[in-house]
């Protein structure tokens, strides 16, 4: 069968690749052609054709989509003759909603072929409307959160599919092939020895995430090293793909107060299964960090702080914003968001957690977490489901 896969940023590119190999496993016939990247690009070997990469379409924010209009104009117009040209067996959506929701609208309108989203929008949080585009221009929908099954389903009447979480999965195989062999980190330590602390600092993949979170983040460590002279910490900064290394250096000469930080770029998996505590802008490495084992602060700065806290329950719809809390349902993980991201707050969460009781308190969240996601094998779940879907609609042509 012809599987025509469309996703728009690195993490989409990542669950997509693994989706496309579960896929070739389960039908030997399988071609691809997508929007996408890489990874995407390696797993479908000769069976695929990487089209456009998501990197020539990735813009996030009113601005940025405004100045490139034209170029996302010029991407969704090939997109639309490549699926008409290639008459695929089906299309499959990997979040990426401004995007993704046009595509499935032209698809319906022209008959093509069935729908399928795996990974869909965030409705729960925000733009709750869009139900009624998934609603009309999709067939299936594959979640992999939990919670999502319920909330369409409760709230809405759509039936979704909770196939399992992806990113369970892209961690297993990790710990599976890497292992734990991971020494090297404990011999770089500041200046050559090994620390018993590894504070790891995560302030997001996107310049104008980095150049927020980071300053304070850096604030909070060094008033917390600056209080703990006889113990010191040796402190990470996990650097996003694609970004200059003089963004973080100069943002670290400016924040760390003279301690000692520095900037990893090898796999964050290494870094997280040594690190005692991490600082996390919200998004999947909150996941990470947790099926990690590894306790958090969720820190998402944002300027003028505290008129964003006030208006926030007006378009936010969800009370959390870090999965680990929205799996569960609760606070498992402190999040300081707007105003409540100021040195003193996050410093002192840290302290919490390094010397207090909030390790422990995590840690038992987390298992209630991973049990909340179930087993690893997400990718299979949804090969099967597809191909099931697909087989039971040719034999009904038939």
């Amino acid at each position: 069968m012809k599987y025509f896969i469309i996703c728009g940023e690195a993490s989409g590119d990542l669950h997509a690749s693994h989706l496309i190999t579960a896929l070739r496993q389960r039908d030997k016939n399988a071609k691809f052609q997508f929007f996408g990247g890489e990874l995407m690009a390696s797993a479908a070997g000769h069976r695929g054709t990487l089209l456009r990469h998501y990197s020539t379409l990735a813009y996030m924010g009113f601005i940025q989509v405004l100045l490139h209009a034209g170029t996302i104009l010029r991407g969704m117009r090939e997109c639309k003759q490549a699926m008409s040209d290639w008459k695929p067996d089906c299309v499959i959506l990997v979040d990426y909603p401004g995007f993704n929701l046009r595509m499935a609208k032209f698809v319906k309108d022209a008959a093509l072929c069935p729908v399928i989203y795996y990974i869909p929008p965030k409705i729960w949080a925000w733009k709750e409307h869009r139900i009624r585009q998934i609603r009309r221009y999709t067939d299936k929908v594959l979640s992999i959160l939990p919670f999502e099954k319920e909330y369409y389903s409760g709230k809405h009447g759509y039936e979704v599919q909770y196939v399992g979480n992806p990113t369970y999965d892209e961690i297993a195989e990790y710990l599976e092939t890497a292992g734990r062999d991971i020494a090297h980190i404990e011999t770089y330590g500041q200046d050559g020895r090994m620390a018993a602390d590894i504070i790891a600092l995560f302030p997001g993949s996107r310049i104008h995430e980095i150049t927020s979170n980071l300053p304070v983040m850096l604030e909070a460590v060094a008033k917390l090293q600056d209080e703990n002279v006889k113990r010191p910490f040796t402190i990470f900064v996990a650097a996003a793909p694609n970004t200059n290394d003089e963004l973080y250096a100069q943002i670290i000469a400016r924040h760390a107060h003279g301690v000692r930080v520095d900037v990893w770029k090898n796999n964050v998996y290494d870094l997280l299964l040594k690190a005692r505590v991490a600082l996390v802008t919200s998004g999947t490495a909150t996941l990470e960090t947790a099926i990690l084992d590894v306790p958090q602060v969720v820190c998402y700065h944002i300027r003028g702080g505290r008129f964003v806290n006030w208006v926030k329950p007006y378009f936010l719809k969800c009370q959390y914003i870090s999965l680990v809390n929205l799996i569960t349902s609760r606070e498992i993980v402190p999040e300081l968001i707007a105003a409540d991201m100021n040195p003193l707050c996050v410093h002192n969460h840290l302290q919490e957690i390094v010397d207090g009781d909030a390790r422990n308190r995590m840690l038992k969240g987390y298992a209630e977490m991973r049990e909340r996601l179930g087993a690893v094998g997400a990718p299979a779940a949804a090969a099967n489901e597809i191909i099931r879907m697909l087989r039971k609609n040719n034999g009904k042509k038939n």
